[in-house]
């Protein structure tokens, strides 16, 4: 009887590990982050609405898009300059010590901006925001720049370069900073792109 008994026990307990062990399996890591918030579906850019291009762009790169998104729209121009420029080093990728690798790995990180602040942002209905593709994430100055205003009643549309990732999430992350405006999803250009390829995107928009 104790023998059956002690069977029974020992084949209930190796049961019940090996569902444990499925169920490990099975669940989400713990450093799996929750959905990012939708772009708005529904904002349209009013071509009547006064525009705004802001670009960071710490090699030119995204500077070429943006003088085409405001060739295309009329918009002002405002470039984000860094306090502390970003040197080739700043920008090695593949460095982990580097400062763009340090920076990313931060989320409290905020560079600091040189540029004078937009005295008359209240002014402007769509805001164009560009930026390149750091680790598949706008770089941390952008935040810097989204947590200074106030977007409330404003359609931002962002942009941005990659030599490979796309646009994904960054501008609903950026969104989720700045806690106002509408957010559209936005597009990745190549710094080659056609000026009638720009026109037929910003029509698109509204």
């Amino acid at each position: 009887m104790k023998r059956g008994f002690f069977s029974l026990a020992f084949l209930t307990l190796a049961c019940l590990a090996l569902g444990a062990s499925c169920a490990k399996t099975d669940a989400p890591s713990a450093s799996s982050e929750g959905p990012a918030s939708a772009p708005a579906a529904t904002a349209k850019v009013d071509p009547s609405a006064k525009a705004l291009v802001v670009v960071f762009s710490a090699t030119g790169t995204t500077l070429k898009v943006a003088n085409k998104v405001v060739d295309a729209t009329g918009a002002t121009l405002y470039q984000i300059v860094p306090k502390q420029e970003y040197s080739k080093e700043d920008l090695d990728y593949n460095d982990p010590k580097s400062r763009t690798s340090i920076e990313t790995n931060d989320p409290t990180s905020r560079p600091e901006i040189a540029s004078d602040p937009i005295a008359d942002f209240a002014d402007y209905g769509t805001i164009y925001i560009g930026y390149p593709i750091w680790w598949g994430e706008a770089p941390r100055i952008m935040e810097t720049f989204v947590e200074a205003y106030d977007f409330s009643g404003k359609v931002v549309v962002p942009f941005c370069t990659s030599g490979s990732s796309d646009i994904a999430e960054s501008g609903a992350h950026l969104g989720e900073k700045a806690g106002s405006g509408e957010w559209i999803k936005g597009k990745k250009f190549s710094p080659e792109v056609e000026d009638a390829d720009m026109k037929a995107w910003i029509e698109s928009l509204q």
